[in-house]
């Protein structure tokens, strides 16, 4: 079930079913985008049509934020709960490692697609990861053609929003051995350990942002998208 955020279409779904749905990608017979709006990005999408139309076009949409989950609540359209792109690509890592599924890591600094997938395949005995690359590039064709060459069943594409939801859209149909790619910002930085992520009880809190903000000063200007957001979901209540 779908319900409309300031105009994204949110998967109403838990970490569980989420998972489920991703696994079921990896049998279907087309490329499978998933995109992993958080509050931001919800607040661009809703002042930007063409954004918005771009990732209402994902086959799955999940709740990255309690931002995002705050405003549904506020729409009288609550979620289930928030599902974080980088814990659902952790999640993910295992079901590609029982599936023998083939994974290929696109985005960040030189050098960091390499660290993550060290710690992911720790995450994941017998995880394959069958290419990386970082995303400092210009030319598109032959990032498209290294990730066919490898085989790649599985994609993350971690270039930061909208560029990697741009990314996936523009070449779904040039990438026929993949069946699931998801875009996921500054995941890799998480994985490779380069970003740390909130203590469990701040997550558990709601408190993830606050604890980035503490940590990155500089994002504020970012993050004041955030409440801009929850008031605009309030203010436009059913």
């Amino acid at each position: 079930m779908k319900q409309d955020i300031l105009g994204l279409k949110f998967d109403n779904v838990t970490m569980e079913e989420a998972l489920a749905i991703g696994e079921g990608f990896l049998s279907g017979d087309h490329p499978a985008v998933v995109v992993t709006p958080n509050a931001e990005i919800g607040y661009d999408a809703s002042v930007d049509d063409e954004l918005r139309a771009l990732l209402n076009q994902a086959d799955l949409m999940l709740p990255d934020g309690a931002g995002v989950v705050l405003a549904a609540k506020l729409r009288k359209t609550p979620l289930k709960g928030k599902v974080a792109g980088i814990d659902f690509a952790r999640n993910m890592l295992s079901v590609f490692a029982r599936r023998g599924t083939k994974l290929y890591l696109l985005g960040s600094k030189p050098g960091v697609a390499e660290q993550a997938a060290e710690k992911m395949k720790e995450i994941a005995p017998g995880l394959v990861i069958c290419g990386t690359a970082d995303g400092y590039f210009k030319d598109e064709a032959p990032v498209i053609e290294k990730i066919n060459a490898s085989g790649a069943e599985a994609l993350f594409v971690c270039l930061g929003a909208p560029k990697q939801e741009k990314f996936m859209f523009a070449h779904r149909e040039e990438l026929p051995a993949v069946r699931l790619m998801a875009g996921l910002g500054g995941s890799l930085d998480g994985f490779a350990g380069n970003v740390k992520r909130a203590p469990d009880w701040m997550i558990k809190c709601q408190l993830e942002w606050f604890y980035r903000l503490c940590k990155e000063p500089k994002r504020i200007g970012r993050m004041m998208r955030l409440p801009k957001y929850v008031f605009k979901a309030a203010g436009t209540r059913r």
